[in-house]
């Protein structure tokens, strides 16, 4: 999320962390929504937060990492991690691979999951996710981490098959 997110769309309470630094104490639950404002700094802070008082952890974003052209990004999901290996929380996930998400994207679409496709440049969130749901998958390779790689050699070391493989959409 951004500065300018009004998270209209959670029905919920939901106010920024980094507008108001009083919520580490004062805040009911902690919603981890994305890692792009988030550092060392900030997790050493709700660490400490979550050990003076636990609370519910809700991360939407399950990802460990995300490709970029040149590295990885740290996400909520290894951050989320980091936290329940301390012994400070046992996050709640959302999003893919788990699957709720797959289950809200059939309700939204209005369809059965033999009538949809999950098309993703992932093996590990978008195909194992997807394929768990009963979607067909779509695995894109001229993007994310396949860019400029063997994306067969990866599906047959993981163990992972998607129903198709394509370029890009």
């Amino acid at each position: 999320c951004g500065p300018t997110d009004t998270f209209e769309d959670i029905e919920a309470d939901v106010a920024d962390l980094m507008a108001d630094e009083s919520l580490y104490e004062r805040a009911d639950a902690f919603l981890f929504l994305s890692s792009a404002r988030w550092g060392p700094q900030h997790q050493a802070r709700l660490a400490s937060a979550l050990a003076s008082k636990p609370r519910p952890l809700v991360v939407a974003n399950p990802d460990l990492v995300a490709p970029f052209e040149t590295s990885l990004s740290l996400e909520p999901g290894a951050y989320a991690h980091a936290l329940a290996d301390q012994g400070l929380v046992e996050p709640r996930f959302f999003g893919k691979p788990f699957q709720e998400a797959f289950v809200a994207a059939a309700d939204r679409l209005a369809a059965p999951p033999e009538r949809i496709a999950m098309v993703g440049d992932t093996l590990h969130t978008d195909v194992l996710g997807g394929r768990k749901a009963g979607f067909a998958t779509i695995l894109v390779t001229d993007h994310g981490l396949f860019k400029g790689r063997d994306a067969n050699a990866y599906v047959a070391q993981s163990g992972i098959t998607p129903d198709f493989i394509i370029p890009t959409t």
